[in-house]
């Protein structure tokens, strides 16, 4: 078990997570070089690889987060960013009126987080990282294959729930998915 760098840096709130100071100088720490995706971009994300639902979003892709991730090559990534709706009340919000009635997985069902990290944790390489953002410090975790290793929370004071960072390293493939990469997730 490895240490886990842990810190705490109040800043103020703000929608688009990637220009809060404390997680902007994060990001500029964590991302390394290669190829790094993000499956909820809004504005301001630094991945190469980037998806947002509205097409009014400055991302390459505007497809719902499943269904993009899917479409990405296994062991591709050499990171993700993973910064979703924080709440089911938030998803559904985000996906009114984007079709979400099409959708073969509603992001109002935890199903679906579920899916999106079991897809994010077959397309990222081993010796990749994930940063997730939220108000819990989740990540994707020992049974997708990944370790903790610095934990960000950035408290923004008054009534406002503080922003959890989790940045993990994928350690290696699940046994799950080892024998047969058809089966994986």
């Amino acid at each position: 078990m490895s240490h886990v760098k842990m810190s705490r840096q109040w800043a103020m709130p703000n929608k688009w997570t990637f220009t809060i100071p404390p997680i902007k100088q994060l990001l500029a720490e964590e991302m390394d070089d290669g190829l790094w995706c993000d499956p909820f971009a809004g504005e301001n994300s630094p991945a190469e690889l980037s998806n947002d639902l509205r097409e009014d979003m400055p991302t390459r892709y505007h497809m719902d987060a499943l269904a993009f991730l899917k479409t990405i090559e296994g062991d591709s990534c050499d990171g993700v960013l993973y910064d979703p709706p924080y709440s089911i009340t938030q998803a559904k919000i985000c996906y009114e009126g984007c079709g979400m009635d099409k959708l073969e997985t509603k992001p109002t069902s935890m199903k679906y987080w579920a899916d999106c990290k079991n897809e994010i944790a077959r397309i990222s390489k081993v010796g990749g990282k994930v940063i997730c953002f939220g108000w819990n410090s989740m990540g994707l975790g020992k049974n997708r294959g990944f370790e903790m290793q610095r934990i960000l929370l950035v408290p923004h004071g008054g009534s406002k729930n503080d922003t959890i960072v989790t940045v993990e390293q994928k350690l290696d493939i699940p046994k799950r998915w080892s024998n047969d990469t058809h089966q994986r997730p």
